[in-house]
């Protein structure tokens, strides 16, 4: 560390010491300037960006077309985060929280707005009856892990993440620190697929598709670069589950929507159509 920060008396906010994050982190919410939505033709308006919280949602309405509910036609529109489009005034009616990704059922009237991606992941389920099991013991287990990833991946993202990878300068003490959580994570992820096909039994569930975009990506390598400095190749069955999970088609499709940054080798901007996905993932 350059030194010992002594913490004022009354906390006040230096917009510039946010650097790179200026424009998406600031203590008051509501929106800062008007601007309108757009809306596409299909049932559901998605307004995200392609990080593991919204790479959730659209691996999850990838996965219900892929079994014929044409119901979950989707629009996705790009929220770019970094030029404050979160805290317009359409998205914050949305979500007023600010945070991708914000979603718009408008095959309900009036249309019903879905915020925080665990909340869109279990609307879906129960609205598709898809990847939720109905027992009562195969639901709790499930939402036991959703839950489990709702709460775990602040550590994950805006704790390591965040210090191994964005802070202006590297500091051991938190970077030790959220590396120490994060791979008592990754053990507890590791012991329960020691015996386990997927993470809540023998049946894939929207429990997979929450904890993969950060977990199954962070080992693969696709986020934080850093599967090197955490041996992601030491947790087998983490490694096992996350290559079985990228390979699934629906989960091919949904991870390169709205995204335009990253590892990911091929992107899509919006998607308003399955055609929009097709012309990026077959070759030419």
């Amino acid at each position: 560390m350059t030194g010992i920060y002594t913490p004022p008396k009354v906390w006040k906010w230096d917009k510039q010491s946010s650097g790179r994050f200026t424009n998406i982190n600031r203590p008051i919410a509501g929106a800062t300037h008007d601007k309108t939505l757009p809306r596409g033709k299909h049932p559901i308006q998605l307004y995200s960006l392609g990080t593991p919280n919204g790479v959730k949602v659209t691996i999850m309405l990838e996965e219900l077309l892929a079994r014929g509910h044409t119901g979950a036609e989707y629009d996705a529109f790009l929220i770019n985060i970094g030029e404050g489009d979160q805290f317009g005034s359409d998205f914050v009616a949305i979500n007023p929280n600010s945070k991708i990704p914000a979603l718009l059922d408008t095959s309900v009237n009036p249309p019903l707005r879905i915020f925080e991606s665990g909340s869109m992941l279990v609307y879906l389920a129960e609205k598709f009856g898809e990847f939720l099991p109905t027992d009562l013991a195969g639901r709790t287990e499930t939402l036991n892990w959703l839950f489990w990833q709702m709460g775990s991946a602040p550590y994950l993202g805006g704790g390591f993440g965040h210090f191994y990878c964005y802070a202006p300068e590297k500091w051991q003490y938190p970077i030790d620190r959220f590396t120490m959580e994060v791979k008592r994570q990754l053990d507890v992820l590791d012991r329960q697929l020691k015996d386990n096909r997927y993470i809540a039994g023998e049946d894939y569930t929207i429990a997979d598709m929450a904890i993969w975009p950060w977990y199954g990506a962070l080992v693969l390598n696709k986020v934080y670069d850093a599967a090197e400095y955490l041996e992601a190749h030491t947790y087998t069955h983490v490694m096992r589950w996350a290559n079985e999970i990228a390979e699934r088609p629906a989960v091919r499709r949904g991870r390169i929507v709205n995204t335009t940054w990253g590892k990911e080798e091929k992107q899509l901007r919006e998607r308003h159509d399955a055609a929009d996905i097709d012309a990026v993932l077959t070759p030419r």
